[in-house]
């Protein structure tokens, strides 16, 4: 069965110093980022939002350590492996995901 997107934009996951831009999009269920360029190794990931154990804030870096920006947030799941996406509105993007 098809699930309907709730909301979508496009991001950047954060690993340490890697980086890859893609699409991120939640569904009923779900939260999914696709990178435009699979090379790099960052996705595609689909979390199941029953496992989100927390959603917070964050801090993007350049270089892994110069902060450049406060639009960006946290999923950390329950087995504690946590994902960084930088992305616009990250305030509407927390009240969705603790919702």
């Amino acid at each position: 069965m098809q699930q309907v997107v709730i909301k979508s934009s496009n991001a950047t996951i954060q690993n340490g110093v890697a980086r890859a831009d893609g699409k991120f999009w939640v569904t009923e269920s779900d939260i999914h980022f696709e990178p435009y360029n699979t090379e790099f190794g960052l996705g595609p990931y689909k979390l199941d939002r029953q496992s989100v154990s927390k959603v917070e804030k964050c801090v993007a870096t350049g270089g892994g350590f110069i902060p450049v920006t406060t639009d960006a947030i946290k999923i950390t799941l329950s087995d504690d492996h946590s994902y960084k996406f930088i992305l616009a509105f990250a305030d509407e993007w927390l009240e969705l995901l603790r919702s």
